[in-house]
């Protein structure tokens, strides 16, 4: 019986000239950052977002990049599964299978929790069912295909913490880090089925610049973001979860701990941001 390979060889394998990628959101931020390495690396790439524009603009910088792959977008709405399924197919036709899925699509709306079920609807649809769609359409033919690939999904800090402020983006990045946790379980054989050969990520960026805003201080740049996850990856991470120049893993360990004690110690939620609770959140270590 052959020994498995390493996370190393494995990602390796997965990320090797020739092979297939698709990345969601991909005309700009941690979407185009993502395609453009997987395209310097020679794999094939194929870029999908909604905004056609800046899609033709990002096909441009990753064909620039890209070695001996081939570069191929299309304009999908992820929330649509037909639409998926299609980009599946020509894929799949294109490209003969995919190694790497990386679910990065994201719409998001102010508001609060009784906003307009329109905004809560399209925010749900692109950042959850996008995610979903793009799992459903293109798990099969990678574990039928049976070689080393991967899923990553990209989830949010605002998913776990929940900070108040957001709530339609905080649902969708928790039922995204949900729903790749139980995908990965499925995928390694957890319900009692044969353990497939691809895997199921969770990237969970920290502060980035991306969609064109304004750059923060102390905020990622989307490079920074696809180095981090790709050491990851070579380690086998499931949870990626990334500092940025202000916060430190340290720091991310205490608001996620934090967070589940409100749970386990019956506190009322969210009192990180409750001022009768911060002299607590300041002195606790974790």
């Amino acid at each position: 019986m052959s020994a498995s390979p390493s996370s190393e060889d494995r990602l390796s394998c997965i990320l090797a000239p020739g092979r297939g990628a698709v990345v969601t959101g991909a005309a700009s931020g941690i979407g185009l950052a993502a395609a453009k390495r997987f395209a310097a690396l020679g794999m094939h790439v194929c870029l999908a977002d909604v905004d056609e524009d800046a899609l033709d603009a990002a096909h441009e910088e990753v064909r620039a990049a890209a070695q001996a792959g081939r570069v191929m977008s299309m304009a999908v709405d992820v929330a649509a599964p037909d639409a998926v399924a299609a980009m599946q197919e020509r894929v799949q036709d294109t490209f003969g299978g995919v190694a790497l899925l990386m679910n990065n699509a994201v719409a998001r709306h102010a508001g609060g929790c009784l906003d307009e079920p329109d905004n809560w609807r399209k925010t749900i649809d692109v950042g959850l069912f996008g995610v979903i769609n793009g799992c459903q359409a293109f798990a099969p033919a990678m574990i039928a295909a049976g070689e080393p690939a991967m899923i990553v999904n990209v989830g949010s800090k605002q998913g776990i913490t929940n900070p108040p402020g957001r709530p339609h983006y905080n649902v969708a990045k928790a039922a995204v880090k949900a729903y790749t946790e139980l995908l990965q379980h499925e995928l390694r054989g957890g319900n009692g089925g044969k353990a497939a050969a691809v895997s199921a990520h969770l990237l969970i960026p920290g502060m980035t610049t991306t969609g064109g805003r304004d750059h923060r201080p102390g905020a990622w740049w989307p490079d920074q973001v696809v180095d981090f996850m790709l050491a990851a990856l070579e380690q086998g991470d499931f949870y990626i979860l990334c500092p940025d120049g202000e916060v430190t893993p340290e720091m991310d360990a205490k608001r996620i701990l934090w967070a589940a004690h409100d749970i386990t110690e019956n506190r009322p939620p969210l009192t990180r941001w409750h001022p009768d609770f911060k002299a607590a959140f300041d002195a606790f270590k974790p």
